[in-house]
């Protein structure tokens, strides 16, 4: 896969459909071989000095797309908030401890308000590890002796010697390959017409990540990841009651069809708004796809049999800021030149917009696994309500939604009602 970062979508041509099966890299995906991170320095355990919340799981909880607080097509400074180091996130602040797990500033582990935050989720990352062509540490106990780790092993060495209060989870979407499944949607977009529609939820590439068997079968995954995290927090020295496990599900990134200010017809659904889905094909992604894999993230942890659970219910977290909504535009449209500017949490998206293989270029600050993902404004809220979760160490479970307008401490105003 390219390793350059990509710019926005150019105007697509719906006359070559045969040449957009590879449009789109893996949205959930990374590169390059992945390293232990080094843990920040502690003489603590479990108990035992400032508590800490740690984040594992994909790309929805690493900080994926961080670096950006809304979109614009005129600017990319405009929505630039974090700038070309949002990533870095090694001892020295030079780059990465583990290549595109891109785990942003803005990533929810970092709560504050005398609680230290660790961040050991990876962008790509499934429930068991994979060592392919690139390394992605699963929610497993995964370990080549020479430095590659899976999450619940580098969970356990860091919980030794850390007082971890909170784990936080998010992790399910990759095993139902949630990323393919959009890059057949917005293929087939872009590959029909809006006389002849051709839908990617009645796909068989699309479908067969829903039936019966493959839903239990994630399910079942999940299960075993969540039982993974209890027993890595057990072998460090901790009591189920010590700590709390809680299990954040997926945000709706896509309105449903009736909600899109871009029409069908034309091109500037995916080329203006890069938000390439038919009506129907929105429609079915919030009505089964997100409720199905919701469904299989939260049972999981009733069919792991943890009693430590809470769950943070993301699905209509970002309800009124999801890409290409019409409550919300890009910057040129709302008459904005940046993210610094009154009002602009409220007025832009929250979420990144899809971006295309074919546009790739050189020296870009875009990059294509960053589409369809939470951005700086959508991390910043989610931290909020993992804050409000956490609860003066007596971590809560609830749903997560926005209770206001404006930004409250440089966060949006979110409740976890």
């Amino acid at each position: 896969m390219p390793s350059s970062p990509c710019p926005l979508p150019a105007r697509p041509r719906r006359t070559v459909p045969a040449t957009l099966a590879g449009l789109l890299l893996t949205l959930f995906g990374g590169l390059l071989v992945a390293v232990t991170p080094a843990a920040p320095a502690e003489a603590d355990g479990p108990g035992v000095g400032t508590p800490w919340v740690v984040t594992v799981g994909d790309s929805y909880i690493s900080g994926e797309a961080g670096r950006w607080a809304g979109s614009s097509n005129s600017s990319t400074t405009a929505a630039d908030a974090l700038g070309s180091t949002a990533y870095y996130d090694n001892a020295g602040g030079t780059g990465e401890q583990i290549e595109r797990c891109h785990r942003s500033k803005a990533a929810e582990a970092y709560v504050g308000g005398g609680v230290n935050g660790y961040n050991l989720a990876c962008s790509g990352a499934t429930t068991a590890t994979s060592t392919g062509t690139y390394f992605k540490p699963g929610l497993d106990f995964y370990d080549d002796g020479a430095g590659h780790q899976g999450q619940a092993k580098m969970l356990q060495q860091f919980a030794g010697t850390h007082n971890v209060g909170m784990v936080v989870v998010s992790i399910g979407g990759n095993d139902f390959h949630f990323g393919d499944v959009v890059q057949t949607c917005v293929s087939d977009f872009l590959g029909s017409f809006s006389w002849a529609k051709d839908y990617c939820k009645d796909d068989s590439s699309v479908t067969s990540n829903f039936t019966t068997s493959n839903i239990a079968a994630v399910r079942a995954r999940i299960a075993t990841a969540y039982t993974n995290i209890r027993t890595a927090m057990r072998n460090a020295g901790y009591a189920d009651n010590a700590w709390t496990l809680l299990v954040q599900n997926y945000p709706s990134p896509l309105p449903r069809g009736s909600g899109f200010r871009y029409s069908e017809s034309g091109y500037t659904r995916q080329s203006t708004g890069g938000c390439g889905f038919w009506n129907a094909d929105a429609d079915w992604a919030n009505d089964s796809a997100l409720p199905t894999i919701n469904t299989a993230v939260t049972g999981a942890a009733t069919d792991a049999g943890l009693t430590n659970v809470k769950t943070l219910n993301l699905a209509s977290a970002f309800n009124g800021r999801r890409l290409c909504e019409s409550t919300v535009g890009l910057y040129e449209e709302k008459g904005l030149s940046s993210w610094t500017q009154p009002g602009a949490v409220d007025q832009t998206e929250w979420v990144n917009q899809i971006r295309t293989v074919t546009t790739c270029c050189s020296g870009s600050p875009y990059y294509v696994q960053e589409s369809l993902h939470p951005n700086y404004w959508a991390q910043l809220a989610t931290r909020s309500c993992v804050r409000q979760a956490w609860n003066g160490g007596a971590p809560r479970g609830g749903t997560c939604s926005i209770a206001g307008t404006g930004l409250v401490n440089g966060e949006p105003r979110m409740s976890l009602g």
